[in-house]
């Protein structure tokens, strides 16, 4: 399985390396939208801001090829976010690969924002994509902005609020949390992303 992790800037590409190579999986960091044409799997990870990360996208043409993909995408904390319409994060346009408006998070007494550590994952659905994966299941975030629960999300999780913690719309799909970071149902995500049948 070719899965092609897709380097914007500002990720921490070596860990969701490690992670793939340990399920089998054959990862290679692209630079270049051309690089995926014969992807399986595509990633995309982000930390940092959506503002740089979808002009990082745009000067590569990711913007363009992603929206064209035809085979499952996977998007991980800022890149879940840059799959939805719009993020209040810069006020931008994103990707507009799922319906929605990523929020910055409230701020409220006992809630620090950004949201950082392990939380547990709620109303998980029952798909092929989350197999083995269940309520109560704990994963570890870093985030001060997310995308609100609609009718596309898959599992939520709470931190002063509810919010979409998996999302899925078509091929695309995407993590708030880190995969990488959260132990074995983190590896079981990407196990059931390399496996899953469309």
């Amino acid at each position: 399985m070719r899965v092609a992790v897709i380097d914007a800037g500002g990720a921490n590409l070596g860990s969701v390396r490690y992670a793939l190579e340990r399920l089998g999986a054959v990862p290679q960091i692209v630079r270049d939208a051309d690089e995926l044409k014969d992807a399986q799997r595509i990633i995309l990870p982000g930390v940092g801001a959506a503002a740089p990360a979808m002009a990082a996208l745009r000067a590569c043409g990711f913007d363009k090829a992603l929206r064209a993909s035809q085979v499952p995408v996977l998007g991980i904390c800022l890149g879940m976010q840059l799959l939805y319409d719009a993020s209040d994060e810069g006020d931008i346009a994103c990707l507009g690969l799922v319906p929605g408006r990523v929020r910055r998070l409230s701020p409220a007494p006992d809630v620090r924002i950004p949201h950082m550590g392990w939380n547990t994952l709620s109303e998980v659905a029952a798909t092929p994509l989350l197999d083995g994966i269940a309520d109560g299941d704990s994963v570890y975030f870093v985030h001060g902005y997310a995308a609100p629960v609609n009718a596309y999300t898959l599992a939520t999780a709470r931190h002063g609020q509810n919010f979409c913690a998996i999302v899925r719309n078509g091929l695309y799909c995407g993590a708030q949390f880190h995969p990488e970071r959260s132990a074995g149902v983190g590896a079981r995500l990407l196990e059931n992303f390399i496996r899953w049948d469309s």
